[in-house]
């Protein structure tokens, strides 16, 4: 090749990556962000819905506002711990699972090693490469490291989405109490009558944010999920704010 056609062929390769659309030059994935995204978002609401449906009905039935602060607090210690050791439990028993997995594959590859390769070479083939290519890419992969290249390969588990109880506990626990603090401020720096009003007010526009967070990090369309996080939380809080009311009429 000539130096101006060299030259005229990196111009060309320049203008293409200034022209491509930025998700075909470096795309960004979201997969990676699963297992803590699913924690962190599902903590943060069940905090914020759930200490504000508790407040309000609590507010509704016109206790005091210490005893209020009291149900805040009480509900936000109690959602953690229950959100910290139900992830821990569910996320445990994945996390065993997968080392079953593992274990069998392990004893699979010392005792059937030939058959565990051409099990590998299938899953390529399976993928669109042909016979040849197929093979010197299992070869390749088991000669470096075969359980590695059949945990990915043919379970699915790499150590960016391999279960991790401590974690998903720990993040399930922090997003919980973190949504319930919008609340249980609500209730500190406002008194009755407005307090009901401000436990709505405060919640719904929180809700808004973490619907918007959720989505964003996600990769989804934000107004979908906020909208969804708000009219569901509403319906929430005005049931729970009603049956207090309700039960503050018969006492």
């Amino acid at each position: 090749m000539t130096q101006s056609a060299l030259a005229l062929d990196t111009d060309a390769s320049k203008a293409a990556a200034h022209d491509a659309p930025d998700h075909e030059i470096g795309e960004g994935h979201y997969t990676n962000r699963a297992g803590w995204l699913r924690a962190a978002v599902l903590g943060a609401n069940d905090g914020l819905l759930s200490t504000a449906s508790l407040m309000a009905g609590v507010a509704a039935a016109s206790v005091s506002p210490s005893q209020l602060i009291l149900t805040g607090v009480a509900g936000i210690a109690a959602g953690a711990m229950s959100m910290a050791a139900g992830e821990y439990v569910s996320v445990s028993s994945q996390a065993d699972s997968e080392n079953a997995d593992l274990d069998r594959e392990k004893r699979a590859l010392e005792r059937h090693p030939r058959r565990e390769f051409d099990e590998l070479a299938r899953i390529y083939r399976e993928r669109g490469l042909d016979q040849n290519l197929a093979n010197e890419v299992a070869r390749a992969l088991t000669k470096t490291d075969a359980l590695d290249a059949h945990a990915r390969d043919e379970l699915g588990i790499t150590e960016h989405n391999a279960a991790n109880p401590f974690q998903a506990a720990a993040a399930s626990a922090l997003s919980f109490i973190s949504g319930g603090i919008a609340p249980l401020l609500a209730g500190v720096y406002f008194t009755a009558p407005t307090v009901l009003y401000a436990l709505f007010g405060v919640s719904i526009a929180m809700l808004a944010v973490l619907g918007a967070l959720g989505a964003r990090a996600g990769g989804a369309a934000i107004l979908p999920g906020v909208v969804r996080v708000v009219v569901f939380g509403t319906l929430a809080m005005a049931v729970t704010a009603g049956v207090g009311k309700a039960f503050h009429a018969v006492m």
